[in-house]
């Protein structure tokens, strides 16, 4: 199976009031820093659609292995990092769609979706919290990237979803680390003091 990861960055952080939280630190290292290396650790190779404006962005992701791929107006949604990022990857290659603002995402639940997905490679496949909440990542084989390709704005790939739900299987991974994502101050920090960010990711 021909597979990459599209690694979503693009976003512009707007309710972390002057704040990136891709670059909140988690486990010691920029949150985009670690959810690249636990996608690298799977051996797929890994897309990073990032927004033309931000180079800290660009810094946290140096000395990784990691296609940059610039999206060239993030405003008009997230469909436009999706395009973006798929037109850079190989013709037929299925894709492993990935959040960048997952903070408890580890290389443990990529791999457990990447092997999934090997034994099964015409499913979609979607992460889900341990109580079976559909969350992230989400895979999707080749065959359903034109579909991806006519999405508009920022609904992301929820209609190609609902489309071919009957190929749709959740996986379920620890805890809530497919659901925890943080768009806040608040949240960031209401998440430190349960003593959630000295740990994630390692």
């Amino acid at each position: 199976m021909d597979a990459h990861i599209l690694l979503l960055a693009a976003g512009s952080s707007s309710r972390m009031r002057g704040g990136d939280k891709l670059l909140e630190p988690v486990a010691g290292r920029p949150l985009l820093t670690r959810i690249a290396e636990a996608a690298l650790a799977t051996g797929l190779p890994v897309h990073v659609a990032l927004p033309p404006d931000r180079p800290a962005r660009r810094a946290a992701l140096a000395g990784l292995a990691v296609r940059p791929v610039t999206v060239p107006d993030p405003a008009k949604g997230m469909a436009e990092s999706l395009k973006a990022g798929l037109t850079s990857l190989p013709p037929g290659a299925g894709v492993m769609l990935l959040l960048a603002d997952l903070p408890e995402i580890t290389a443990e639940d990529l791999i457990t979706l990447r092997d999934h997905w090997r034994a099964e490679p015409e499913a979609i496949l979607r992460g889900a919290a341990a109580d079976g909440t559909p969350g992230h990542p989400v895979c999707f084989p080749a065959d359903l990237r034109d579909d991806l390709m006519t999405l508009q704005g920022d609904e992301g790939a929820r209609s190609v979803l609902v489309r071919h739900r009957a190929r749709l299987q959740l996986i379920p991974l620890p805890a809530r680390h497919a659901t925890t994502d943080l768009d806040t101050p608040e949240e960031w920090a209401a998440w430190r003091a349960a003593g959630k960010g000295g740990a994630a990711g390692r």
